[in-house]
Order: structure tokens, then C-alpha cells, then sequence
């Protein structure tokens, strides 16, 4: 993108909505602040995502307007074969992006930003940071977002609204952040506010994709968009701001988990030891897809573990969608670290635990589950995106869009330069264009 003179708004506002989908966009627009949004904004439901459909993935994309290929978050976490999941480290550091993101761009054109609970920016330049950094292995939660983040900033918050929180249940998590958010847009200011608001995911794993449960929170989510959207108005900078309201990927309700490792053990690729397990091949899972990790490159251990594949792929009990190839994962921008990839068919979801059953029946167990990861090219998978504000076009529509655009977007708005980006500037949306 080319050096800009002059900002469209002075302010841009960023409301990720986790796991807000084309599938709830209807009933979500009918509640008075999505609403209010929509009607002075422009929107659209076809926001495709990116592979894959990974929170923290999809959140370095919206920041550096890069696919996963370039920025190099290529799962939620690290590999951590065997490692509880409550004790496994996220891709929680700012170093684990790769290239330049949004956030710097505007702390070097000497406009301000703040950040509440958005991934993959502890230690980041943010300068009003609440990060989404989370204790594991005995560290102290507190202490763990003080060193991560900006420490007076975060104490601040914390002192005036940590009564609100308990732990990261929700809706208190939500509540939390939203508070945060509000408290930081009428004190700062800041031209480019990021707040990542985390319920209807975590409803949605819990629930399934409907019922009254997400009902529920559709509901609190539309009062935490007013909430933000009072706070500018009482800020007095209304006039001079941006909101943007997106989701960042899709859920597909589950009702078989599948366990590949199982698979590998059966063969000799994971063995258990007196200390725990050793992986030759091992499957990292995304939910949706998996991963195949081949220890050291070995070819013999490849050949084996594809010989294995194969069978899985052809068994229809595993709910294989496809196995994508290298070749397939490049069109798909799939970071070049990983080599082959299982996507699951609908109704089936992947995991990376040694268990008893190869393939667990959930609706016998009356269980309820959903879960994303799979591959952007699913039907019904889109993401919803809303911007209104300043110079935004009033009541209309957008048709296809990427996750790669957002980040120049608001690039545009701010006059900021960020350069070498996969996206584009959407600059339909603008007054006068």
C-alpha cells in the first residue's frame, strides 16, 4: 500500500465477535446496536477467512492483512505432542508474527492504540496493552498479564474491574473486557482500539451452534456493542470514528470426535514409554482438520504414516473430508512448515489425545459440541463483517471479502502506510468512491 496523505476518521474501533457467522447474522441485526451499525454502515456476510480457521490464526491475519503463509501463526499453539491442554503455551508473543502489523504501522505515524485481550500481542508496541495471556504450569495469572502487557495499564483495569471476572467463564469474561474497553476509549482515546470478546465462541464450543444458549449471548453481545458504542459517543469523539464489527471464522456442530493418534499408536508411530509417549508421526489438531508432523523428516516414517493416512481416508467411520498435499495447502496459503493435512466432513472433529475409543459418539453420550478449524471453502462458513462511521457509506452492501483486507482497511482510514500486504483496501465503502 502507497504512503497516504490525509485520515479518513481519527478513530478506528475493532470489535472481533468470536465465531460470528453468516448463520447468525439475521437474528443478530434485528437487536438495536447491530442494528443501529448496520443501517449507518456498510456490511456483508461473506467474509472468508483464512486456513486454518484458528483464532489466533485468523487474528494475525486481520492485524497484518498477510496470509498465515507470511505472518507464520499457524495454529492457536506451538507443537506440544502430549501436553495437557491446559498446560500447553499459545502463540500468546508478539514475536510469533512475523511481519509488520496495523498496530505498528499507527505507533510510528504518532497516533495512539490499545489493545483488550486480543491474540498474539503480549510484548507488544500496543501502549495501552491488556493481552490474552493465560497462566499454565503454576504461574500467577496476574503477574503473567503484567509482564506481558503494559503494567500500569493493566493494573488500572485491573484494581477498577477485576471484581467483574471470574477466571475466564463467561459472560463475566466478556463483561470484563468490555469494561475495559469502555473505560480506556473515554480516558485514551486511542485512534485504533482492538477488543476481542470471546462469549459466543465459547457458547458455541459448550452449546452447539443453536439453541437458546447462543440465543442468549447474541443478545449480551449486542449490549456490550452499545456499551462501546455509548463510550465514544461520551468520549465526544462519535463524529471522528470508525467502528468495525467482524467475525473471524465459523463453528459446525459435532457429533463424532476422532482420535488419529490412536491410529498412529496402533501402527508403531507413537509408543509408549516408561516416561510417557515418543512420536515418530503424530496428528496436531485444528478441530476441523489436522495436521501430520513427521519427527526429524524421516522418509521411512513418512512412507509408513502415509500408507496410513490412506487407509484412514478411505474409512468412513474416521469422517475424512480430504487430504491436502502440499501443493493444495500453498493454494490455501497453509504455513510451508506443514506438509499434509486431513480436513474432517461435518459432524466430525478432530483431537489430539491418546483415548480408548479411535471415534467417540457424541450424541449417544448426549453430549453437545461445535467447533471450527476446517477449511475456508466450506459451505456456510462465512464470517459476518460491519463498518459504520465516518466517511463510511450509509445502509449497504459488500459481496465477497477477505480476512487479509481488514488490516489495510483500516490502514486507509487512518492514513497510515502498511506496505507488502496480500489484501486490499475496501475502498467501495467509502463516501465519494
Amino acid at each position: 500500500m502507497e504512503p497516504l496523505n490525509g485520515r479518513l476518521a481519527k478513530h478506528v474501533v475493532v470489535v472481533s465477535y468470536d465465531a460470528f457467522s453468516e448463520d447468525h447474522f439475521e437474528q443478530a441485526k434485528q437487536l438495536p446496536n447491530l442494528k443501529r451499525l448496520v443501517t449507518s454502515g456498510v456490511h456483508t456476510t461473506k467474509l472468508k477467512s483464512v486456513n486454518p480457521t484458528m483464532t489466533y490464526v485468523v487474528h494475525s491475519t486481520m492485524v497484518t492483512g498477510v496470509y498465515p503463509d507470511k505472518h507464520g501463526v499457524f495454529h492457536n499453539n506451538p507443537l506440544q505432542p502430549f501436553v495437557e491442554t491446559d498446560n500447553q503455551a499459545w502463540h500468546w508473543y508478539r514475536q510469533n508474527v512475523k511481519v509488520p502489523t496495523i498496530y505498528d504501522a499507527v505507533n510510528a505515524a504518532g497516533l495512539t492504540t490499545a489493545g483488550i485481550l486480543w491474540p498474539v500481542t503480549a510484548r507488544s508496541s500496543i501502549k495501552y496493552n491488556l493481552p490474552e495471556v493465560v497462566a499454565i504450569n503454576g504461574e500467577n495469572q496476574a503477574i503473567k498479564v503484567l509482564k506481558n502487557g503494559r503494567p500500569l495499564f493493566c493494573l488500572g483495569l485491573e484494581l477498577k474491574y477485576g471484581r467483574i471476572r471470574e477466571g475466564t467463564n463467561q459472560p463475566y469474561l466478556d463483561d470484563f473486557s468490555t469494561a475495559c474497553a469502555v473505560d480506556t476509549i473515554k480516558r485514551k482515546q486511542p485512534n485504533l482500539m482492538l477488543l476481542h470478546l470471546i462469549d459466543l465462541d465459547d457458547t458455541k464450543h459448550a452449546y452447539g451452534t443453536k439453541g437458546q444458549a447462543v440465543d442468549e449471548v447474541i443478545e449480551r453481545m449486542d449490549k456490550r456493542l452499545g456499551d462501546i458504542i455509548t463510550a465514544v459517543e461520551e468520549a465526544g469523539i462519535m463524529d471522528e470514528t470508525v467502528f468495525i464489527v467482524l467475525g473471524d471464522h465459523g463453528q459446525f456442530d459435532v457429533k463424532f470426535k476422532v482420535y488419529l493418534n490412536n491410529v498412529l499408536k496402533e501402527h508403531g508411530l507413537i509408543e509408549e514409554t516408561a516416561s510417557g509417549y515418543e512420536w515418530h508421526a503424530y496428528f496436531q489438531s485444528t478441530g476441523g482438520s489436522a495436521y501430520l508432523h513427521i519427527k526429524d523428516g524421516d522418509k521411512e516414517t513418512e512412507a509408513h504414516a502415509l500408507a496410513i493416512v490412506n487407509d484412514i481416508v478411505t474409512n468412513p467411520k474416521y469422517g475424512v473430508k480430504q487430504l491436502y498435499k502440499r501443493e493444495e495447502l500453498d493454494e490455501l496459503h497453509v504455513d510451508p512448515s506443514i506438509r499434509y493435512m486431513l480436513e474432517a466432513k461435518k459432524g466430525y472433529s478432530f483431537e489430539d489425545d491418546i483415548t480408548d475409543e479411535d471415534v467417540v459418539d457424541l450424541t449417544a453420550r448426549g453430549e453437545t459440541y461445535a467447533t471450527h478449524g476446517y477449511s475456508t471453502e466450506q459451505d456456510n462458513y462465512r464470517c459476518n463483517f460491519i463498518i459504520a462511521g465516518k466517511n463510511i457509506k450509509l445502509n449497504a452492501q459488500l459481496g465477497e471479502i477477505e480476512m487479509v483486507d481488514v488490516a489495510p482497511t483500516i490502514a486507509r482510514i487512518l492514513g497510515v502506510e502498511l506496505n507488502d500486504v496480500d489484501g486490499r483496501s475496501l475502498d467501495e465503502v467509502f463516501k465519494g468512491d
